[in-house]
């Protein structure tokens, strides 16, 4: 058995990690990326009823980042959009691995994808309940995923050895594959999203142990990801059981420590 992981490694690896999260969530919970809605300013000035109108209408009622219907909705809705909607390509990118059946699952790849899907979900969560500083969303973390209760100052990088440059050099290095896709196609194509999520899963290596705590699906989702070929479903399943249950927990820490 290994030296047991300290609050100090957890923090450093999960510091970068929530770097890496934050501004691809941030940019497409803020953004409007169809333009919809300033489309449908001007052309309802003009159009007042008719079919054009309703159309645009129905568009912009669309609830996704960006759009009227989204800023209308509650943290809690737009977080339970979260783990619904963005949970679910997390989650059948993350039972990917269980196509090896047990042989995937006793490598750490698994557990590696499967914290960063719900680390990355978490961090969602929480910028809908207005919480953006990195030392909030990594004590959000490391509670909901590894039941540790970092303290408030050490997740916040306030110690002698926290190196602001080379932590924001690795976040970079995390997102590489979506800023050379934004720069090229305009966007984050869902290749890049996929390599990032698996950056970030093995950005997760260095805590491996703290991994098998974060929550999974029940024993029956185990047992069918142990076969070979039909376990990516029993996996895919488990992962969106864990996802539910992260959310949970999320909105239960986020009510009890919102300031």
């Amino acid at each position: 058995m290994g030296e047991a992981i300290s609050d100090r490694q957890v923090v450093a690896v999960l510091r970068p990690f929530v770097r890496a999260c934050g501004p691809m969530l941030d940019a497409l919970r803020e953004s409007d990326p169809f333009g919809l809605q300033a489309r449908a300013k001007d052309d309802l000035a003009e159009v007042e009823s008719g079919l054009k109108a309703k159309l645009i209408h129905g568009v912009t009622s669309v609830k996704v980042p960006g759009t009227a219907a989204w800023a209308r909705m509650t943290g809690y809705d737009r977080s339970s959009w979260w783990m619904n909607r963005v949970g679910r390509f997390t989650a059948l990118l993350t039972s990917i691995p269980g196509l090896g059946g047990a042989l995937a699952d006793r490598l750490p790849v698994q557990d590696a994808l499967g914290a960063a899907s719900q680390g990355l979900l978490l961090c969602a969560i929480a910028g809908e309940y207005g919480v953006t500083d990195v030392g909030t969303r990594v004590r959000l973390i490391a509670s909901v995923l590894f039941e540790r209760d970092i303290d408030p100052d050490l997740a916040a990088g306030k110690h002698p050895e926290h190196d602001e440059a080379a932590e924001a050099d690795e976040a970079a290095k995390l997102t590489e594959e979506l800023t050379a896709s934004e720069k090229k196609h305009g966007k984050a194509t869902i290749k890049a999203a996929a390599g990032t999520l698996w950056r970030l899963g093995r950005a997760l290596y260095g805590i491996t142990e703290e991994l098998e705590k974060r929550p999974h699906g029940n024993i029956l989702h185990r047992a069918v990801g142990m076969l070979p070929i039909v376990g990516a479903a029993g996996d895919y399943f488990g992962e969106r059981s864990g996802l539910k249950k992260v959310w949970r927990r999320a909105h239960t820490w986020l009510t009890e420590h919102r300031a």
